[in-house]
């Protein structure tokens, strides 16, 4: 019979992303406090503001994530600026041009948050690894 066993060096090449329950979970609440502030420091008004500072908020949370954890991210950030930085406050609503262009915009920088930090980690890998 054949037996499998992990090989253990102690050295892991690619350092093991964060659980996706974190990260959503930090995603939420960093969104919701920030969200808050602005709403504070300038009323509510446009947020156009507010969509790009969670876009980068979401691109640094997805630098540590996998990429499957994007989606969501995106989704809960999306439902924080929708339902507290847009009127009517506490209401989700749907406006097909607007919001699709935030999720979009939130999904893209999740991806790329992602995207940029394995590529950032494979390189680092290869040069501990090569000689």
């Amino acid at each position: 019979m054949l037996e499998w066993k992990p090989i253990s060096s102690g050295v892991r090449p690619v350092p093991t992303p964060a659980a996706t329950s974190v990260v959503w979970t930090v995603a939420a609440v960093t969104a919701f406090t920030l969200v808050t502030a602005f709403n504070l420091l300038d009323g509510q008004g446009d947020p156009t503001l507010d969509l790009a500072a969670l876009s980068v908020i979401v691109a640094l949370l997805s630098t540590g994530a996998r990429l499957t954890a994007a989606p969501g991210t995106a989704f809960l950030c999306w439902l924080v600026l929708n339902a507290f930085a847009t009127a009517p406050l506490g209401v989700i609503t749907w406006e097909a041009p607007y919001d699709l262009g935030r999720l979009v915009c939130l999904l893209s920088a999740a991806g790329a948050g992602t995207a940029l930090a394995q590529l950032n980690h494979a390189r680092a890998a290869y040069r501990r690894l090569t000689p």
